[in-house]
């Protein structure tokens, strides 16, 4: 990959990455209810988790989702289904739910798998790797793809992770708290709907 694809992945990787949608969303909630420390394996779980994704559709999926419509929207729509789930989850009780009934933030499994049903993601993964890999060095480009979305995705999810923990300082009640949480989940839901209807 040369000097000006790499720039240009990276600047296309940082604008999808810090703009809202459902991780950021998901983030900065956990980070009011949860702080930074406790959201951290939510962080590297998008981060990560985007990546892996991102490396095996460069690899091997993207022809087959790229032919296949019925798989397509068969994905899409159970994304869709999920993140309104999540949505409802954070603006009734702050999170998931632990056996005991208790909030907690997402797992790093949880957060990576995430990826795989969260249309956004779908969506960057199949234009990023139809514009940015190379058929004839396709581990090699789609390595470096995966590289550069692991930096943005760590600092993107960070900061809004930041951002929700500097928020916990005006949410002090927990009626403000349980507004932000609402609000946080009418946000998730308005990216599911703007996803579906773009």
């Amino acid at each position: 990959m040369d000097l000006y694809s790499l720039f240009t992945l990276t600047l296309l990787a940082a604008s999808s990455a810090f703009t809202p949608g459902p991780n950021n969303a998901l983030v900065a909630a956990s980070g009011v209810n949860f702080g930074y420390r406790r959201t951290l394996p939510h962080i590297f779980g998008i981060a990560l988790g985007f990546a892996v994704m991102i490396f095996i559709i460069g690899l091997f999926l993207g022809q087959l989702f790229q032919q296949s419509a019925v798989l397509r929207e068969l994905l899409r729509w159970a994304g869709v289904l999920l993140l309104l789930y999540v949505a409802y989850k954070i603006a009734t009780a702050g999170g998931l739910t632990d056996s005991g009934g208790q909030s907690r933030p997402f797992r790093f499994i949880e957060a990576a798998g995430f990826q795989w049903i969260n249309p956004k993601a779908w969506a960057m993964a199949g234009a990023i790797t139809a514009q940015f890999i190379d058929p004839i060095a396709t581990v090699q480009t789609a390595l470096i793809i995966s590289a550069v979305f692991v930096v943005t995705g760590l600092f993107s999810a960070s900061a809004w992770t930041f951002l929700g923990q500097w928020l916990s300082q005006f949410l002090n009640s927990p009626e403000r708290q349980a507004l932000f949480n609402k609000v946080m989940g009418a946000l998730v839901a308005a990216c599911v709907f703007g996803l579906v209807f773009e």
